[in-house]
């Protein structure tokens, strides 16, 4: 089934002292576009993360926001002892040299960052990476049932849509010997009125019909458009991307319509080229969402 490229999907882990959040939202782009955003000291992953979602996505404007946090401690922290010491005796030098008030304190002595050593804990990247990828390929699992359960819903609206159309399509089409009818007896009618009881020409009536007759069929676009919808249906019941073949698809209905449209001077089928141009608008705006 087709899936929209609207979707959602979120995973919370912890593993190895690690709570690895990772969040997937997209919209819809006419190409893929993939942003990971994740902490500078993880950029190492973006490369493996991309690939993995791209396993399952392949159009629209994808998010992914990934977060490590380390459930045993950020750092671990130690003291230049040899500073320290060495710094609170040039305060209390410098405070005994130029008579300045105050105490040399452990306050006082905290404020210089020096004196304190960080050391973050050393990671597996390896073990770090299998970790992500637990969460990232259950987030990607609810996010693409998520795309898959509205691209459900979008294809049974644009299968009733089709079926609609195809109604109106199949009207137009029985219309055609009635156009040609009613052009004949105007034709007739116009003779008639010109010549009085003068003999008329019948089979110079019946090659002027046959012309006109020619001239405003639309059988082949007809033929055409019901093709087209049986595409429809037929790319609408896969399991892959198909959102660009349903666009040009579509491009080909309008071209149908249009000229059917064109060929006729008849205003009961010019009502429902109008409808059916319609319904084809709506179709559009619903396939910008299909993957």
């Amino acid at each position: 089934m087709v899936k929209s490229m609207t979707g959602y999907g979120r995973c919370e882990n912890i593993a190895h002292g690690k709570k690895i959040t990772v969040e997937i939202k997209s919209v819809n782009h006419r190409y893929l576009d993939l942003a990971v955003k994740l902490h500078s000291s993880y950029g190492y992953l973006e490369d493996r993360i991309k690939k993995e979602v791209q396993k399952s996505v392949s159009r629209g404007k994808v998010d992914l926001y990934l977060h490590i946090e380390n459930q045993e401690g950020e750092k671990t922290i130690s003291i230049n002892e040899s500073f320290a010491k060495n710094y609170c005796n040039a305060l209390r030098q410098l405070k005994k040299t130029l008579g300045l008030p105050g105490r040399v304190d452990v306050a006082l002595l905290s404020r210089n960052n020096e004196i304190f050593q960080y050391q973050k804990p050393e990671e597996d990247p390896e073990q770090l990476w299998e970790d992500v990828k637990e969460a990232l390929d259950s987030a990607l699992s609810d996010f693409v049932a998520m795309r898959g359960r509205e691209g459900e819903r979008l294809a049974e609206d644009l299968n009733a849509r089709g079926a609609y159309i195809l109604s109106i399509v199949e009207q137009i089409e029985n219309e055609n010997p009635r156009i040609v009818k009613d052009y004949e007896e105007r034709l007739l009618e116009k003779i008639r009125e010109t010549l009085g009881d003068t003999q008329m020409d019948e089979s110079r009536v019946l090659t002027e019909v046959a012309v006109f007759a020619d001239r405003v069929s639309f059988n082949e676009e007809v033929v055409r458009l019901k093709s087209h919808f049986k595409e429809l249906a037929n790319l609408l019941s896969k399991d892959e991307a198909v959102g660009r073949k349903l666009d040009f698809l579509l491009q080909e209905m309008n071209r149908e319509i249009n000229t059917t449209g064109s060929k006729c001077n008849d205003i009961t089928v010019s009502r429902m080229v109008v409808d059916v141009k319609a319904e084809l608008e709506k179709i559009r705006e619903q396939i910008q969402n299909i993957e």
